[in-house]
């Protein structure tokens, strides 16, 4: 009888899973549910670190709901996607007022909450109470794909119904815990995007890409669309004391909340905001640079204005403040910004 896909997966972990994860050591769903939201963009090297202080400052969900936006955003600054931060924080706060300041357990109950859909969910159920439910993150869709041989992109509804199927089968009725960890090691460890290393991987034998020589194929790409650019120069006004003039952005649209620098569409516009802001002298032109977002790339040109006058205004206006370095280091900065002020000249 050929050994199922999870039995293979088991047998594989238990020489060359990854047991030392920081979420693992306590494997409970506050810090489950942390850092499945972190991985969801992220690559495990890079979130370990954003985990590990975040959890330090915010040990428990209590802890998360009751601190301010302005701290949780801080500690997430960096990670990008700044939406799933405000909507960790806005969960923490409902399951504080509904849920006796647990995740529910339920998984209707717990897939509702904000930022947590049906994988994320499940992620949660199996890895810190061990029940069944399946996951269906970026790894597992590729080993699902390949190891099934399914074409079209996994993003479209008809494929991602087929991989859904294909993941609740697979997964068993014991050491759900493990066997989840196992199907996102192997996507993250062997079957990976590309050159993925088939020759030591416990699924090989059976795996219609593998068979076929469709590693490079699939998944499918998501069909290519045109990235536009859009312009804004970014204005950087700093006192004789070396403080920087934030701006809060509004709730809408990309950074939403976080304190940045203001901005203008050109230099004309620059000059007329600077003044209203701060008495002025004189700018520099610092280097321009493109960041790159998930559906556009913004080229920036950063505007330095040195040794500005604020002007009186700014203390009634609660959207805009001056700031030290050390209140810099507290608050929540896209990370273009935070690297722009951290390369800049003193």
């Amino acid at each position: 009888m050929t050994p199922t896909l999870s039995s293979r997966l088991l047998s594989w972990y238990d020489q060359h899973g990854r047991k030392d994860l920081p979420w693992q050591h306590p494997r409970d769903a506050y810090r489950v549910w942390l850092s499945e939201v972190m991985l969801q963009q992220t690559q495990v090297a890079t979130v370990i670190g954003y985990f590990e202080r975040f959890v330090h400052t915010l040990p428990s969900l209590p802890d998360l709901a009751a601190a301010e936006e302005d701290t949780v955003l801080a500690l997430w600054s960096g990670l990008g996607y700044y939406r799933r931060a405000r909507f960790l924080h806005r969960t923490a706060q409902i399951c504080v007022e509904q849920h006796g300041g647990e995740l529910p357990r339920d998984f209707a109950a717990l897939s509702a909450l904000p930022g947590i859909g049906r994988s994320t969910a499940g992620a949660i159920l199996a890895q810190a109470h061990g029940l069944r439910f399946a996951i269906l993150d970026g790894n597992v869709k590729r080993v699902l794909t390949r190891y099934h041989g399914i074409h079209g992109h996994p993003g479209e509804s008809a494929v991602e119904k087929q991989l859904w199927q294909h993941a609740q089968t697979h997964t068993p009725d014991t050491r759900v815990a493990d066997y989840t960890q196992a199907i996102m090691d192997l996507g993250a460890t062997l079957c990976v995007r590309s050159r993925p290393r088939c020759e030591t991987c416990p699924l090989a034998g059976d795996c219609i890409a593998h068979r076929d020589d469709l590693t490079a194929q699939l998944p499918s790409r998501k069909p290519a669309k045109t990235t536009p650019t859009r312009a804004t120069m970014m204005l950087i006004l700093r006192d004789n004391q070396g403080r920087i003039l934030l701006e809060r952005r509004g709730p809408q649209g990309v950074w939403s909340g976080l304190w940045s620098l203001p901005e203008a569409a050109d230099t004309d516009a620059a000059w007329r905001l600077a003044q209203q802001h701060a008495r002025i002298d004189d700018a520099q032109a610092l280097a321009p640079f493109t960041h790159v977002f998930s559906h556009y790339r913004l080229a920036i040109e950063p505007l330095l204005f040195d040794r500005a006058t604020a002007s009186r205004g700014i203390a009634d206006n609660p959207q805009l403040r001056w700031c030290s370095a050390d209140e810099l280091a507290a608050l929540g900065l896209p990370a273009p910004v935070r690297t722009l002020l951290q390369n800049l000249s003193p």
